[in-house]
């Protein structure tokens, strides 16, 4: 409803799905750092009320007109993105900057709800046993991807992830999968212990990066300080993607990031990694149920919202149970 004000409403049912469109019964859903910095600061607030969430997975409940490449009853990966699909970005292959992109359960609806009608361009065909606690987590996934890929970085390179929530703990336990070895830094011992566990990175903290050499970093903190101490620290000739927001901060400075040729990354969201992501989920199944929380139901949400922000909550990921 706004800045702060997150309620459990009842709420119709969502209308049938018109041309180009499809309903989803939401099965399972997870609570993103982008759903609580808007939670918190009302950052991309468009419309109200609005059901939240863009990390969701459900079987298709109804098809709208022209649908062809899902039927009925199919489980679905969901893309969070909603975009314009004619812009020059959109049209040139690069969505996650559409001129007008904005993402499910902020310009429409979203999936914190039992039903959700969407376009239907943001579902795809979900791969066959997979469950769907972890078909949730394919966009979170595919963000990660997506900055590693940006990253770039060699085979065998190590890799500085700061920040073991959610995008950091994806992140370091993709790039743990291809071959690189992961220091991870978080201010939460535990959390970044239990990511190092999982993944095999090791763990550090952003003094002990001193005695460190690398030349590949990821932050997903948002978090000026933090920021200012990988460039500081990072090796000449490198790389560091930003993936976390945070609030917006003087950080940089160019001569510095010159005469060391250090590269700055924006990372945002995701282009076209959601199909390579959906057929890496089988294998990265047991990892992820230790990264996860058992899921709650929607009627916890609002609590789980002020536990994650406290810094209470257990695991890495919150998940709901849409039908209860």
């Amino acid at each position: 409803h706004g800045i702060r004000d997150l309620r459990v409403d009842e709420i119709p049912v969502p209308p049938p799905p018109g041309a180009g469109e499809v309903t989803l019964r939401v099965t399972m859903a997870g609570i993103c750092g982008s759903d609580l910095h808007n939670y918190a600061t009302g950052a991309w607030i468009s419309r109200a009320p609005s059901v939240a969430g863009h990390e969701f997975t459900g079987e298709v409940s109804t098809l709208g007109p022209g649908v062809r490449h899902v039927r009925a009853g199919q489980r679905v990966i969901v893309d969070s993105r909603h975009t314009c699909g004619t812009c020059p970005d959109c049209t040139e292959g690069n969505a996650q900057v559409c001129a007008h992109l904005g993402f499910l359960g902020e310009v429409i609806d979203g999936g914190f709800a039992p039903f959700v009608t969407l376009p239907a361009r943001n579902v795809l065909p979900a791969p066959e046993g997979v469950p769907d606690r972890h078909l949730a987590l394919a966009e979170p996934l595919a963000v990660a991807l997506h900055a590693l890929g940006l990253l770039a970085a060699p085979a065998g390179a190590r890799i500085v992830i700061a920040g073991c929530g959610p995008s950091g703990a994806f992140s370091a336990l993709l790039a743990t999968a291809q071959g690189h070895p992961v220091t991870v830094i978080d201010r939460n011992a535990a959390r970044a212990g239990l990511v190092a566990q999982v993944t095999g990175a090791e763990v550090a903290t952003l003094d002990d990066l001193a005695a460190i050499r690398f030349r590949h970093a990821l932050d997903t903190t948002g978090s000026a300080p933090v920021i200012r101490a990988l460039l500081t620290r990072i090796a000449g000739a490198s790389r560091l993607a930003l993936v976390g927001i945070g609030t917006p901060a003087e950080i940089i400075d160019p001569v510095h990031l010159v005469e060391r040729e250090i590269a700055l990354l924006g990372c945002h969201a995701f282009a076209d990694e959601l199909p390579r992501i959906a057929g890496l989920l089988a294998g990265l199944g047991p990892q992820l149920d230790r990264l996860v929380t058992a899921p709650i139901p929607l009627a916890q949400v609002p609590a789980a919202y002020q536990a994650l922000l406290a810094g209470r909550a257990e695991g890495i990921k919150t998940l709901m149970d849409c039908q209860t």
